[in-house]
């Protein structure tokens, strides 16, 4: 192997470097033996690597991962703006008394087109990481959502400009959330991959909670403070965002597809702090080369390829849009988008202060889930969102059904102490969500596909939550206005789905690299198996892979939560 091989940030799999060494791809100055001690060598530096060294990539996933926080301050602020006195006044209808109002369709589009905005940007401009490169890629999605926002805050009375605005913002967002998470999959160390892709979501509930508390600062003024100010914020967040990239190393995968070796060696080297021709840089570019080598072979990936493509890809494809599907139909943006309106519904006084407190229970829960991440695993953290979430949707809908407006709810009277308790459980649900399916949705879906066809499979899956997110936030103001609270049985029927689909058909990718994670795939694990099973490169004798990819028992014998 050329003296120029380097490596990145997670331990390298054996399994792509060996089919490499079988076929040819690799110099055939790299024995097996060597191959084997090398690992070893590496292992052990890794296991002696103080916390300290991984400040920089830490901090740098941390950047990247900003771009949820701009997710979030538009999921945030929006909540706010359709309840806001001079939003409703610009672009709502007046009614024969006076008052200004936003009907249910004109309030489901404005809050809900964004989420095809962003389909389309995840699934187009997410090329543009494949293209330039994933820093790059994020500058250019960022400065088209800074046009959507510059489109809003323009808007002077007319709803459709301000739509189109954000459209357009949504493109770019749309964008970010599929780069982002890539980006930092492709960096991150495989102990810590987990974690910092989470970090992701923690951002988004940061810019959520933030949007919140500026929503609450603004509405006190009866101009368009109100709510250009949140707006104008973004630019703010942008030119963060952009200067953050500026300094952000690139991916050394997509660095090795471009053939630059010697770029991808400095990126690596200086996202673990180690010197160039360190064995584990090594060890990880010979790693990256052999994966690399083998997707060129087989030719530039095509959209058909999410489902002819092997190992088992299809199967991966459905997976990433099902899982993110999922996420949205927890109802989480039920909460998020029209917590306001709920509130109000719920008689609260003050409704911009108890978004705040919802916005607050999220943000600190993300932090829980920064640790749950990697130390349960996800298929377990998916499963026990589900039964938490469905216990609380059984008392928040029993309660808003039965005991909030003992009158009816046409009466205009409600049971504040029945409020209370759906505020409770409304806050114990986000605690589910926000350590469960929030950020493990991203996890998973940045860690299943390999490099040759990531942009594609992750825009599809993410294009598939942002639909999702439109078709919740366009109808659930008229379903609310029919079913009310309802609607809280629709998405725990959900969540009782969610948690057989995860179980049987969601495999366990806790610990393992990308490239270790198609060798999984390749040997056909069962999901409910897939804990115990052992990458080639670490198993010991006796080892038998058949096990994992059978089981006699009828289904219902195979659920365990154990």
């Amino acid at each position: 192997m050329s003296n120029q091989l380097t490596a990145s940030t997670s331990t390298a799999s054996k399994h792509s470097v060996e089919s490499a060494l079988k076929t040819g791809q690799l110099s055939d100055n790299v024995s097996q033996h060597e191959l084997n001690d090398l690992e070893k060598v590496v292992e052990e530096k890794l296991n002696k690597k103080p916390k300290s060294e991984y400040i920089f990539v830490v901090l740098s996933c941390l950047m990247v991962a900003f771009g949820g926080f701009v997710f979030g301050w538009d999921t945030g602020t929006i909540s706010g703006f359709v309840n806001q006195t001079d939003f409703l006044r610009r672009f709502g209808s007046t009614r024969h008394n006076g008052t200004h109002y936003l009907s249910n369709v004109r309030t489901g589009l404005i809050v809900s087109i964004f989420n095809i905005g962003c389909a389309i940007g995840g699934i187009i401009l997410s090329k543009a990481g494949d293209m330039y490169g994933r820093r790059i890629g994020l500058m250019i999605v960022v400065l088209i959502y800074v046009v959507g926002i510059i489109i809003q805050i323009a808007s002077i009375d007319k709803w459709y400009q301000y739509f189109i605005g954000r459209i357009i913002s949504g493109l770019g967002v749309g964008g970010i959330t599929v780069l982002s998470p890539m980006l930092i999959s492709e960096t991150a160390p495989k102990h810590l991959r987990g974690t910092l892709v989470s970090c992701y979501q923690l951002m988004i509930t940061f810019g959520i909670f933030l949007g919140y508390c500026t929503n609450y600062g603004t509405k006190k003024h009866s101009n368009s403070v109100q709510w250009r100010v949140p707006l104008g914020l973004c630019f703010l967040w942008a030119i963060f965002m952009i200067g953050g990239m500026a300094v952000v190393p690139e991916s050394p995968r997509y660095l090795v597809k471009r053939d630059r070796v010697e770029d991808a060696r400095l990126s690596i080297a200086k996202t673990n702090k180690v010197p160039l021709d360190d064995d584990t840089v090594k060890l990880e570019i010979m790693n990256l080369e052999a994966s690399v080598e083998m997707e060129r072979l087989a030719g530039e990936a095509s959209w058909t390829e999410l489902i002819t493509g092997k190992p088992a890809i299809l199967r991966r494809t459905i997976m990433g849009i099902m899982i993110q599907s999922l996420q949205q139909l927890t109802g989480d943006n039920y909460f998020f988008y029209y917590g306001t309106t709920i509130f109000k519904a719920v008689g609260m006084d003050d409704s911009f202060e108890t978004s705040i407190v919802l916005g607050i229970v999220n943000f600190a829960s993300t932090f829980f889930a920064l640790y749950t991440v990697d130390k349960f695993g996800r298929r377990k953290c998916l499963l026990y969102g589900c039964v938490g979430m469905v216990c609380c949707y059984v008392v928040y809908a029993s309660v808003g059904v039965t005991r909030l407006w003992p009158h009816g709810p046409n009466a205009g009277i409600s049971s504040k102490g029945a409020g209370n308790c759906m505020i409770v459980f409304a806050c114990f649900f986000i605690f589910c969500f926000a350590t469960t399916w929030a950020p493990i949705a991203y996890v998973l879906v940045s860690e299943s596909y390999p490099l040759r066809i990531r942009s594609k499979g992750m825009g599809i899956a993410c294009a598939a939550n942002w639909i999702w997110g439109f078709l919740i936030g366009f109808f659930t103001p008229f379903i609310t206005s029919n079913i009310h609270f309802y609607y809280g049985y629709v998405f725990m029927g959900c969540m009782v789905f969610a948690f057989f689909y995860v179980y049987f058909f969601v495999p366990e990718t806790k610990g393992l690299t990308l490239e270790e994670v198609d060798e999984m795939y390749a040997e056909g694990v069962l999901p409910w198996k897939s804990e115990s099973w052992v990458p080639s490169s670490r198993r010991e004798a006796g080892y038998n892979v058949d096990d994992l990819q059978h089981d006699d028992k009828p289904w219902y014998k195979r659920i365990s939560l154990k």
